[in-house]
């Protein structure tokens, strides 16, 4: 009860909060007349969203970028992949360049990570697999493109340009990034309740997302959100979906943590960054990234006999063991926001999106049915390219 009080408190009611306000405040922001959707058109809207998600979060830009997508392609006969690879560069690749992007890279700033140091050593991994999946998805795009025809034609005749309703929203977006960084330099103390540490600016954090979110809400006309054909449904199912693995990843995360000890010990002998790159990522894949980035984090600095205190200078290249350091974790932090595209579960905006679309009518893979038809044949190969060039 204790452990499962813990994950709830510390961890699942301030996750769902925060895609909650991103969700709300996001459903308020109506990108209309949007150009038909061409292949060079979807590819502009992801790739948007994919610059978009470093500095809103993952959560936020996907939630901004999905229906103007999903609305320029309202036409199209064959869409799926079109949503598929939004949630691959969107919700996933794209948070890669800051905290703000993706949860395990906020653990790796409240944890003393520079906050740009991120931006500076993930840029050439997240640009050559961000441009290697645009040109890939260009490429998938043209061809079922091509077969519509009538669409092609239709298309000559209907052409659109971007307008933005509700951009007030914008500022209620800028208080949710406001709030998640002020939690992450403010040290306002600590609360016990039932012998759970809670932290003084992470309540504050949440009360502020809370009251921004209503604000949102309040504020916004209900014109806005039907044109977003916004409903609760998504991030219900996402509340539901989140509770089942929050309490699920408790005895997972405790045969991690057991280190050379427990049932996975094999773990504990992984050395090369490759290998970091991998074992996170998979882990990534059908656990919460967060906590896995910061098993491993944890491991490394046991394992390089380094301090939390250490990890400023390490990454600046002050201290002997900095190259050592630096390589395990670009390696962990990579893996766990890169592969957490593989499974809808392996990123919380990535099964928000599928619920969104499928909403809208588009049908969407199933859980097994995305993986056979992307992680596999797209997404491992490209991140075998990211260990042979950058590993």
């Amino acid at each position: 009860m204790y452990e499962i009080l813990h994950i709830f408190i510390i961890d699942y009611i301030p996750f769902i909060i925060l895609l909650w306000a991103l969700f709300t405040v996001a459903g308020g922001i109506v990108v209309s007349s949007v150009p038909r959707g061409t292949p060079a058109v979807n590819a502009v809207l992801i790739g948007i969203g994919t610059l978009l998600a470093s500095w809103i979060g993952t959560t936020g830009a996907a939630m901004v970028m999905i229906r103007p997508l999903l609305r320029a392609n309202a036409d199209r006969a064959r869409k799926s992949h079109i949503v598929c690879f939004f949630i691959i560069l969107v919700a996933n690749v794209g948070g890669a360049l800051t905290p703000l992007g993706d949860p395990p890279l906020f653990l790796g700033f409240l944890h003393n990570v520079p906050f740009f140091w991120v931006t500076t050593a993930i840029l050439p991994h997240m640009l050559f697999t961000s441009v290697t999946l645009l040109l890939i998805f260009f490429g998938i795009d043209i061809y079922h493109f091509r077969k519509e025809k009538h669409f092609a034609i239709e298309l000559k005749s209907s052409p659109g340009t971007f307008k933005i309703e509700g951009a007030y929203n914008l500022v209620f977006l800028a208080g949710i990034v406001g709030s998640v960084v002020m939690s992450g330099y403010w040290r306002a103390g600590e609360v016990n309740l039932f012998g759970l540490h809670l932290e003084i600016q992470s309540l504050l954090r949440d009360a502020l997302l809370i009251a921004i979110g209503l604000a949102a809400f309040k504020l916004t006309p209900g014109s806005l959100r039907e044109k977003n054909e916004f409903s609760w449904g998504p991030i219900k199912e996402v509340a539901k979906l989140f509770a089942g693995i929050f309490i699920t990843i408790i005895p997972a995360l405790a045969i991690l943590k057991a280190g050379r000890s427990g049932p996975l010990g094999m773990i504990m002998l992984i050395n090369e960054p490759s290998q970091y790159f991998w074992v996170s990522g998979a882990l990534s894949s059908v656990l919460d990234n967060a906590p896995t980035y910061l098993t491993f984090f944890n491991q490394i600095l046991g394992k390089l006999q380094m301090t939390e205190a250490m990890v400023p200078a390490a990454c600046s290249g002050g201290i002997a063991i900095s190259p050592v350091f630096v390589s395990y974790l670009k390696a962990i932090s990579i893996g766990s926001v890169f592969m957490g595209a593989n499974t809808y579960i392996g990123n919380a905006p990535n099964f928000m999106v599928k619920s969104i679309a499928e909403e809208a009518g588009v049908n969407m893979p199933s859980f097994f049915g995305y993986i056979v038809k992307y992680s596999i044949p797209v997404l491992i190969p490209v991140f075998m390219l990211v260990t042979l060039i950058f590993f």
